[in-house]
């Protein structure tokens, strides 16, 4: 059988959740191919600091992309999470991170650099930066102000009208636009939408191969409402956003939970005014969309994604996917 080729884009937690559920379909016999698109705009933390010190892209998320998709979650995957907690310039670092920062200085390219730490540590995927460029993330919001870098996003209540990426001709990668042609299904989210989702396809060129695909193209909805990106946000208030950064519909499906969030968990986030994403089934289904429901919630105080019920969310809609690039190709169509 041929794999199932899964491209999925995004960044934060979020996309490493996914990928963490969906690595057990990467395992012999292998079931799927999978590969990550990772945004590059964070300037937060530890990657921030080295990203200012080094001129490296930020390496954090890519570092969590590696570590869900490895095959050995023992000791070397904790120590690449290991982070330090106290020593002159390392503290808050993470060993995956200044790993990365070292082997990009040694071979001159972060890509390479990504590659050869996956095979350290035997992650089952392919790992791509959205883009090589440093590029800066830019926001504008309702009051008609800019806000620039990923983290000063973050801390904003100023509802955010679109955002940007400084330089705006970034190029995607050779090998990110060849992944998303030959797809059966990609992913976008969970995650932030405007500062881990939305970046990607601001990469030039990205949406529209994305859009030429013959892959099926599904967005994991989020649970809650993000302080300072999405406060009201419904659902279908985040497909209107990803299709407006790409320029055109790109998205056929959105994946929602049914589980009910518990009054447990709302109290968590009520200090921050969030609350959980209205699953606006009826205006998705207006806007072309196929609407998959299930039970996504993980166990626990915390609202988050449960990887293993959203990874077979993932591979049922890829299944769906490689059906429908099978009867083109019966069709006399390329596939």
């Amino acid at each position: 059988m041929t794999p199932l080729r899964i491209v999925a884009i995004g960044g934060g937690t979020g996309l490493s959740t996914l990928l963490h559920g969906l690595k057990r379909f990467a395992q012999e016999p292998r079931e799927a191919e999978i590969t990550a698109i990772v945004t590059v705009s964070d300037d937060g933390g530890s990657s921030g600091r080295l990203r200012r010190e080094f001129d490296v892209l930020p390496p954090g998320d890519i570092r969590n992309c590696m570590v869900a998709l490895s095959e050995d979650e023992a000791l070397l995957s904790r120590l690449f999470q290991y982070r330090f907690s106290e020593g002159r310039g390392l503290k808050g670092h993470s060993f995956g991170n200044l790993f990365l920062t070292a082997l990009t200085n040694l071979t001159g390219d972060f890509v390479q650099a990504v590659k050869v730490s996956s095979e350290v540590l035997a992650s089952l995927g392919r790992i791509y930066p959205a883009t090589k460029t440093n590029v800066v993330l830019e926001a504008e919001l309702e009051d008609g102000s800019i806000v620039k870098g990923e983290t000063r996003i973050g801390k904003s209540r100023e509802r955010i009208r679109r955002i940007h990426l400084r330089p705006r001709r970034c190029k995607p990668l050779p090998e990110t636009l060849a992944a998303i042609e030959e797809a059966h299904l990609i992913t976008f989210g969970p995650g932030s939408l405007f500062t881990s989702v939305i970046p990607n396809v601001l990469v030039e060129g990205m949406a529209e191969a994305i859009h030429r695909s013959r892959a099926l193209k599904a967005y994991f909805v989020n649970l809650m409402w993000q302080p300072g990106e999405t406060i009201g946000f419904r659902a279908s208030d985040h497909v209107e956003a990803i299709h407006l950064h790409a320029g055109t519909p790109i998205l056929d499906v959105a994946v929602v939970n049914t589980r009910a969030i518990t009054p447990k968990q709302r109290r968590r986030y009520a200090a921050e005014q969030a609350r959980p994403v209205l699953n606006d089934i009826d205006r998705l289904a207006e806007m072309g969309l196929q609407v998959v429901t299930a039970d996504l919630l993980a166990s626990g105080d915390i609202v988050r994604h449960d990887p293993r019920a959203s990874a077979e969310v993932a591979i049922q809609l890829a299944k769906r996917g490689q059906m429908a690039r099978r009867r083109v190709r019966v069709l006399g169509e390329p596939g």
